[in-house]
């Protein structure tokens, strides 16, 4: 009977199987949509004599171009260039951007000062900066990097700001009645506190720079997923630009779900 009791407790509930089955059939679900919705498009364009040149973008099509470019390994050559730029981009988004939320969050003036400034360097495209990075920087390669940086900065900016603003005054006030200095109240307190919205932030960065990744390398570099996207375009070659375009996607999903799985699995406590 005790042993009957016991299986029964441990056996999941028809809610909670009912919650898991949702969670594996929904995205399968959205996933169908967008694939239909591609197949049918697909029949209009065959269907349709004058865009017989765009063919390629058929589902069957793309799909063996994508499977080609995986199993030749151009797939990886594209994109381990680009990948480099966009982790070297948010790096020095993260390095600067870091500690000026930090401090616009920390003191009230600051952000009265930078407000205008900010709001408005941030509306401008980071594409606008290609004439100036093409100057400033000797390498195609460092000019993409700069504007994925000033693309990936503003998220960061803006919510380790907002992190810091939702502190509690009294944590402040404890740490400083207790005798800690500056850098101690920072790395005990300020920081423990807000480290989940900085790496929100950063995640939003994340995104920002994947998005302008491609444009920017339709500058002069001859690597990446940017560049193999021109390529496809100047040859005429639409089933190869449907799958880059699918291989982006994969990889811009695959690597926000990484980010968002490490936020969710870490547990970020002040200490005093």
């Amino acid at each position: 009977m005790t042993l009957a009791l016991h299986h029964q407790a441990r056996r999941p509930s028809p809610i909670l199987q009912l919650d898991a089955l949702k969670k594996i059939v929904a995205p399968l679900g959205g996933i169908a949509i967008i694939v239909g919705i591609w197949w049918l498009g697909g029949l209009v364009i065959q269907a349709t004599p004058r865009l017989s040149a765009f063919h390629g973008f058929t589902v069957a099509n793309t799909s063996r171009a994508l499977w080609a470019l995986v199993a030749s390994g151009d797939a990886l050559k594209a994109t381990v260039p680009s990948l480099s730029r966009v982790l070297q981009g948010l790096i020095w988004a993260f390095v600067i951007g870091t500690p000026i939320g930090l401090a616009v969050g920390r003191w009230r003036l600051l952000e009265s000062l930078l407000q205008f400034p900010f709001q408005f360097l941030r509306m401008i495209s980071p594409l606008a900066w290609m004439p100036i990075a093409i100057l400033m920087f000797p390498s195609w390669n460092g000019a993409i990097v700069f504007l994925i940086a000033v693309a990936s900065i503003w998220p960061i900016i803006f919510s380790t700001a907002a992190g810091v603003k939702r502190i509690d005054p009294v944590w402040l006030a404890m740490a400083s009645n207790l005798g800690g200095r500056p850098l101690s109240v920072l790395r005990r307190v300020i920081f423990p506190a807000v480290a989940r919205d900085i790496f929100g932030g950063l995640r939003l960065a994340l995104g920002v720079a994947w998005i302008v990744l491609v444009p920017a390398e339709f500058l002069g570099v001859t690597s990446g997923l940017g560049y193999a996207i021109n390529d496809a375009r100047d040859t005429l070659s639409y089933d190869r630009l449907g799958a880059i375009v699918i291989l982006i996607g994969v990889i811009g999903f695959a690597l926000d779900a990484v980010l968002a799985s490490c936020i969710r699995r870490t547990q970020w406590t002040p200490t005093a």
